[in-house]
């Protein structure tokens, strides 16, 4: 089903999609499938950050039926993730059942550049669309070619949950850029998110661990069980931003080229001489459209609420 020629508003399936459109065209998302908390709001344009909630199609939790959809008379359904039958059916059904043309996009950090084109195309926003693909292009050239051997990179382990025992996979989508810089090492087995116990993570023994749980980076060097591990010995558990989005995931967006930046730097800081709040600044004004000022920026890199 084509897509009108003219778009005004656009209904976003899942948080991925919802977040590159705020990026490139804030002004045509009608809401968002979570209302943003005061906290996030603060990161985002006060107008378009307050936007009401309107469920999700897709992923955990979806809670948008087709009557809201309908009712919001949305010119385009907007989905950004995992391209897989799955995914094309729902789409299919979705488009078939509301009249409503549904566009599903690759949301694989690789293919930012390509779906930022095609969002700018689809939303008549070319301009934004390839400045910000040019920015994403930029950004992992500029860093990946700055990494050591793939031998030579550090073991990481990426913690999600309070316990720390939720993880992703090789080739999950929530690990794609610790892979890309470093070397996973739940990364053995291929698949999505997966719980995991305390012995595979003592016979992984990582250097390095990556958490978004505050509560997790929070109390891990108390927990007896954690206390073996190379990580926790040598206080090198890194909590992710995650204002107003996560920086490494939660979830896995466009949010994530920021996060590029601050993995490389804690993996890397002799290879990254940049300074993260500089860095921090220009990407939050050039696609969260607002400028920070030094204590806000403070409070983005505690990773903290």
């Amino acid at each position: 089903m084509p897509v009108p020629a003219r778009v005004t508003r656009v209904f976003p399936a899942g948080p991925p999609a919802a977040i590159t459109l705020y990026t490139v065209a804030p002004d045509l998302l009608i809401g968002w499938p979570r209302a943003n908390r005061a906290d996030e709001r603060e990161f985002l344009d006060e107008k378009i950050g307050a936007r009401p909630e309107i469920g999700r199609i897709t992923g955990r939790g979806n809670t948008a039926n087709l009557e809201v959809v309908l009712a919001l008379k949305p010119d385009m359904i907007l989905d950004i993730g995992i391209v897989n039958h799955t995914y094309i059916s729902l789409a299919d059904r979705v488009q078939q059942q509301t009249g409503i043309p549904y566009a599903l996009l690759d949301g694989r950090f690789d293919g930012i550049p390509d779906t930022y084109r095609t969002v700018g195309a689809l939303t008549d926003r070319r301009e934004a669309g390839e400045a910000a693909a040019l920015y994403a292009d930029e950004t992992v050239k500029t860093i990946t070619s700055r990494l050591p051997p793939v031998d030579k990179r550090p073991r990481v382990y990426y913690a999600r949950g309070p316990r720390g025992l939720e993880t992703g996979l090789g080739g999950s989508i929530n690990v794609e850029t610790i892979e890309l810089l470093a070397r996973n090492v739940a990364g053995g087995t291929r698949g999505g998110l997966a719980t995991v116990s305390i012995e595979d993570v003592l016979v992984w023994n990582p250097e390095v661990i990556v958490t978004i749980d505050k509560d997790f980076a929070d109390n891990v060097q108390t927990m007896p069980v954690w206390r073996p591990v190379a990580a926790v010995r040598a206080k090198r558990v890194h909590l992710s931003p995650k204002l107003p989005f996560g920086w490494v995931d939660f979830p896995p967006s466009v949010n994530r080229l920021i996060g590029l930046w601050w993995l490389a730097k804690i993996l890397y800081p002799e290879l990254f001489p940049e300074d993260l709040r500089t860095l921090t600044r220009e990407f939050y004004q050039r696609f969260y459209h607002v400028p920070l000022d030094d204590l806000q920026i403070d409070r983005v890199l505690a990773g903290r609420d």
